[in-house]
């Protein structure tokens, strides 16, 4: 071959090779062939190439071969379609008052709107509808929106704030469409149940679980409450918790979360049984008020010392330290030191669990109450009294806070001039303890030291955890000398001095 002509075919051979490697280079993407890059076909940065495909067009599996669960869908849906018209999702507003300085050693008020989010559930045909009470506290507008979509203002008829209930009626048109309270004390451990509710200002949202626990209790004021792994957020206080012929068997009131700032599910939450709630909706729509049990006698958990000093060897009870004069207790013939071991048969574990007894027992009720004392067993009869447990107010202390003082408590407390209450469940949830200050009298010792909204949880460095126990303690301290007041006040801890009373002439 002549070499001119070898030269000639070894560069058209490199040009051609050179030209397909950019051309290769430039058009090729990954799943791109090389059919399609030589014909031309391929697509082009910027273009799209349908691409084939098949669907399939049967499921795995026929109804035919999961029947109970067909079952049970279906009849999930048809519950929740026969609950949710009755829960309605509660909007409030309100107003917050902060005192701030103004510079010049002044306190200057400012006043701005509040929104609160919540849910409850429609109970009588006329518009009565039950939530929680930390839902509508202090707020002065009540929105309700119903399952339709249509919005009324809904007035508060009562409210218990120990168990945390209120009861409201809506101004609207009846008849609505109640559900019905079931009996709380046929629900056992492991049943199914359904939350209902506004969670997050979501709307209506339906949640399916479980009776985790029973008899959980929160606070010493707090009755026996259930335990559902159901979800439970914030914006579901005030909605029901059902059982399957959908009953409502609880108020859901509560949730355990570690994070106090941004509470979420965390698998456990709390809902107050219907029964209480049955008897509370009731006493309200009677009175206008709850009616409360009282027996009259101030009881302590056991302890070793106690038990020590009375020789009391039993390992279950309460003890009981004072009894109010003329009380159902002085009347049945209690004793101090005596051990509570039974009330109507059910045995006394704590002296909280026999304040909850004590509270939900009917007014005129008569009371079995098995005792112990001076190593005898016996059986005593009294007939529960009402009494009133809303708020401990220092015009109204407790009659035997003045024994054993030497200045009456009644006169110490009214000159130091603090109402107070003790904390709601939510309060206690987020781990507070103490008692909030409502009201402080105008000329007292304590006006312009202490405000109303404080929380008081020490007196003298002593914590306290409820209203009688700040009471108690003023009742001590302030006759005899200055006393200290550990307080929280909008999220900042004081320390508030007041003086003590003066001495009598």
């Amino acid at each position: 071959m002549n070499p001119g002509f070898r030269r000639l075919l070894a560069l058209t051979t490199v040009f051609v090779l050179a030209f397909v490697a950019v051309l290769a280079l430039r058009g090729w993407r990954p799943g791109t062939s090389f059919r399609e890059l030589f014909t031309g076909t391929a697509t082009q940065p910027g273009q799209f190439r349908p691409e084939p495909f098949t669907l399939p067009d049967q499921a795995p599996l026929r109804l035919e071969d999961t029947q109970l669960l067909t079952r049970l869908n279906d009849e999930y849906a048809r519950l929740t379609e026969a609950v949710v018209p009755s829960v309605i999702s509660i909007d409030t507003v309100g107003v917050r008052t902060e005192r701030l300085p103004d510079g010049w050693g002044r306190l200057q008020i400012r006043r701005y709107p509040t929104q609160g989010q919540g849910s409850g559930v429609i109970v009588t045909k006329e518009g009565h509808a039950i939530t929680n009470h930390h839902v509508i506290a202090g707020q002065q507008q009540i929105q309700v929106t119903l399952h339709n979509g249509k919005t009324y203002l809904a007035t508060l008829i009562g409210e218990d704030s120990l168990l945390d209930i209120a009861v409201l009626k809506i101004k609207g048109e009846p008849p609505f469409e109640p559900l019905k309270l079931g009996d709380s004390s046929q629900v056992r451990v492991g049943q199914l149940v359904f939350a209902i509710g506004n969670p997050f200002g979501l709307g209506e949202t339906v949640t399916q679980g479980i009776i985790s626990a029973k008899e959980r209790s929160l606070s010493d004021n707090q009755r026996d409450l259930f335990q559902t792994d159901a979800a439970i957020n914030p914006g579901n206080s005030g909605g029901p918790l059902v059982n399957l012929r959908g009953e409502i068997i609880g108020i859901n009131a509560a949730i355990y979360s570690k994070d106090r700032k941004n509470p979420g599910f965390q698998g456990v939450g709390f809902s107050i049984p219907s029964n209480d709630v049955s008897d509370a909706l009731a006493q309200i729509l009677k009175r206008g008020r709850p009616i409360r049990g009282f027996l009259g006698v101030e009881m302590r958990d056991l302890d070793s010392t106690i038990s020590s000093a009375i020789n009391y060897d039993g390992d279950t009870g309460a003890v009981v330290l004072r009894l109010t004069a003329g009380s159902p207790a002085e009347a049945a013939g209690l004793q101090p030191w005596d051990v509570m071991l039974s009330f109507n048969a059910k045995p006394i574990h704590s002296a909280s669990q026999l304040l909850a007894l004590v509270q939900a027992s009917r007014v005129g009720q008569p009371a079995t109450l098995q005792i112990w004392r001076r190593g005898q067993t016996l059986e005593l009869k009294a007939t529960i009294a009402e009494g009133s447990f809303a708020e401990t107010t220092a015009a109204e202390p407790d009659e035997g806070t003045a024994q054993g003082r030497s200045r009456d408590a009644k006169q110490v407390l009214q000159a130091l001039g603090i109402v107070a209450r003790d904390l709601s469940l939510q309060e206690v949830l987020r781990g507070f303890r103490g008692a909030v200050v409502t009201q402080v009298a105008a000329m007292s010792l304590a006006a312009g030291r202490v405000e109303p909204g404080d929380l008081v949880v020490a007196v003298n460095q002593a914590q306290i955890s409820n209203a009688n126990e700040l009471f108690l303690h003023l009742a001590a301290s302030a006759a005899v000398q200055a006393t200290s007041l550990q307080i929280i006040r909008d999220g900042r801890p004081l320390r508030v001095n007041l003086p003590p009373l003066p001495k009598e002439e």
